[in-house]
């Protein structure tokens, strides 16, 4: 069952949650038009560049993307120069973004949710391998780039 426990399962668990908030929620709770229909598909867009370039950068480098894996390079040049998890920032992108487009303000609340998650289950313990492996060159690293932005 470790293939399960993988980001995109759980981006997709919140994305479906947002789905229902969506469709059960009050309808005076509705706030939509237009700017936040613009603004969701902008989060929704930025998150897919973001995990767009952080995957092209890591094949670049040759290491994996898998969170369960051990990484073989340290990536720190890209979009991985700005934040040392792009992908995850990405992921929250992007169900912040489709809270917004489905008009469902209530599921706002799944994405520091959903952010805390993630640390939890995947980069802290991403993070003690990567510092186990690469040391120095890691806590330099950490110095100079924040873990979400």
């Amino acid at each position: 069952m470790k293939w399960i426990d993988i980001p995109p399962v759980w981006l997709l668990l919140a994305v479906a949650m947002t789905w229902v908030v969506a469709d059960v929620q009050p309808l005076w709770l509705r706030v939509g038009g237009p700017i936040l229909d613009l603004l969701g598909g902008l989060l929704v867009g930025g998150g897919i560049v973001l995990l767009l370039l952080a995957i092209a950068e890591m094949r670049k480098r040759q290491t994996t993307v898998i969170p369960h894996q051990e990484a073989s390079h340290l990536v720190t040049s890209g979009i991985f120069k700005r934040s040392r998890n792009p992908i995850y920032l990405g992921d929250t992108l992007i169900l912040a973004g489709l809270a917004l487009r489905w008009d469902a303000p209530i599921a706002l609340i799944l994405v520091p949710l959903f952010m805390f998650t993630i640390t939890q289950r995947f980069i802290i313990p991403e993070e003690d391998r990567l510092r186990r492996k690469f040391r120095a060159e890691f806590a330099r690293y950490c110095e100079k780039t924040r873990r979400w932005v």
